[in-house]
């Protein structure tokens, strides 16, 4: 940091010391995240390929519908990786694999049955996330060894951003029945979600289940920096908290009565944003 800068945060710190108007403070000094750049997507993902056990492709080979009931993110893989010709941008390969629940039907007035597989999308985004040319080491953590950071005739090799990729609750939109017309391959699924399934991922062969997903995502880049911050006062508790109260009618009667499950409100205040009306479904 050059002195010029040193100079301006001093100055800024005794004009809010001195102030009339302002409230007393300590500046500190934290090593936290800061985010260099970010983006929001709302991404249709339309006609994923579910993928299932071997057993349970048998089932959707002779099956005549099917539904989908619900979908979850099990996991996500992000990696991060410099480009070529744009210093300090980085591309972030961000790979979702979600866990579908489908209802599956052999006929008509059949009772359905449940199976679960796996469809698999990546995308890839380009943010900025300055340059870093230092190593971090910590003592709660083990230094590892990268022989490509280590190969002397290459030079010296910069640290990448942390890359933080946020996923809303997916919505399944739809889901149908195709013919498999040509060969379809298995994506690269991680050990552990094949462990979660409980068997291993195959390719369909006759007939496959094609599902539409809607997600809404954010990413960020961010490197840990030292900023200087104003302190108030510590974190303090300001409510003691509750003793344990295991008499379960003394628990309901502190909860108010429902009046809104009972009276549904007129369309005006069921369009209204303030969140009135709750069903209290879990």
């Amino acid at each position: 940091m050059s002195e010029t800068s040193i100079d301006t945060e001093q100055t800024t710190v005794e004009k809010l010391d001195n102030g009339s108007d302002s409230i007393d403070f300590d500046p500190v000094c934290l090593d936290i995240p800061r985010i260099y750049d970010s983006c929001g997507s709302k991404d249709c993902l339309r006609d994923l390929t579910v993928f299932f056990t071997e057993e349970n492709q048998d089932l959707i080979g002779s099956a005549t519908s099917v539904r989908v009931t619900r979908v979850n993110v099990i996991s996500t893989t992000v990696d991060v990786d410099s480009v070529a010709f744009h210093r300090g941008y980085y591309s972030v390969d961000e790979t979702f694999y979600f866990l579908c629940c489908c209802e599956v039907y052999s006929g008509t007035g059949a009772l359905p049955q449940t199976v679960t597989g796996v469809a698999v999308y990546s995308k890839r985004v380009v943010l900025y996330g300055s340059d870093g040319c230092v190593k971090r080491f910590t003592s709660d953590s083990t230094p590892t060894l990268d022989p490509a950071e280590l190969d002397c005739c290459k030079g010296y090799v910069g640290s990448l951003p942390k890359a933080t990729v946020q996923v809303s609750s997916p919505m399944a939109l739809s889901a149908e029945l195709s013919a498999v017309t040509i060969p379809v391959i298995v994506p690269f699924i991680p050990e552990n979600i094949v462990e979660f399934i409980g068997g291993t991922l195959v390719a369909p062969a006759t007939q496959q289940v094609s599902t539409t997903i809607g997600i809404f995502s954010i990413t960020t880049l961010s490197r840990d920096v030292q900023l200087m911050l104003p302190s108030y006062d510590f974190c303090v508790p300001r409510k003691e908290c509750d003793d344990k109260n295991d008499d379960p009618c003394e628990a309901f009667n502190k909860i108010e009565f429902p009046a809104d499950s009972f009276f549904p409100p007129a369309s005006n205040d069921a369009d209204s944003s303030d969140g009135a009306f709750d069903c209290h479904c879990t």
